[in-house]
């Protein structure tokens, strides 16, 4: 939750101006230090500003100097602090992978995925973006034919985020090439911030695109 000081009325974007839901908006303090910090878990204390949760909209802000304005202090918003938040959410990403992993609710491996999508038990599914096409292209037929066997009909979103050796430098051992989050609040979380990322990069929400890989170091 969003501390005190950021109640529903102040959740406003500090470049567009428009109000928002706090998953659509990402809150910045001012650090010890004085510079600019994304605060994505929004505990972090001291007063907050809010930016639209996509990276063009957090370049913007610090082009034009509106966090120092905002938070009302002489802070100092680093030039690449849109590269660091998109960073900061991939390592959110991962930890939530890893905790999807040991709760049961992350599986790897094609055969694994295609059943989990085949047995409805998959929330959504994840390729590496250099994942082979023909790999792909038989998880995307599970996923076709597990719409028909849906209620709703909807066929389970797709997400190709990172390369393998991207996966491998945020993941280790755990990289994988094929990938499924199951139910559970785990694997809510992994696709949760997988959607987050997706929205930050400005990307569509099909997933059937390649991701723009991790941002510089």
């Amino acid at each position: 939750m969003a501390r005190k000081d950021d109640g529903v009325n102040d959740r406003m974007c500090i470049v567009t101006r428009e109000s928002g839901d706090a998953d659509d908006l990402i809150r910045f303090v001012a650090g010890p230090d004085g510079t600019v910090v994304a605060d994505l878990k929004r505990t972090l204390p001291g007063r907050g500003c809010w930016v639209k949760a996509d990276r063009a909209t957090v370049d913007k802000a610090v082009a034009k100097k509106l966090f120092a304005r905002a938070l009302k202090a002489g802070v100092t918003a680093r030039p690449d602090l849109g590269a660091e938040v998109e960073r900061l959410i991939a390592l959110h990403l991962a930890g939530m992978v890893n905790m999807a992993r040991k709760a049961g609710q992350f599986v790897t491996g094609a055969s694994k995925v295609d059943q989990a999508v085949r047995g409805l038990a998959a929330l959504a599914v994840f390729h590496a973006t250099d994942a082979a096409d023909d790999g792909v292209r038989k998880i995307d037929q599970a996923r076709k034919a597990a719409s028909f066997a849906r209620e709703d009909g909807m066929e389970i979103p797709s997400f190709r985020l990172f390369s393998e050796g991207e996966w491998e430098t945020l993941l280790g051992q755990n990289a994988f090439i094929h990938a499924a989050a199951l139910a559970g609040q785990a694997g809510e979380g992994v696709v949760k911030r997988a959607i987050m990322l997706e929205k930050y990069r400005g990307e569509s929400r099909v997933g059937a695109h390649g991701g723009a890989g991790l941002p510089n170091q």
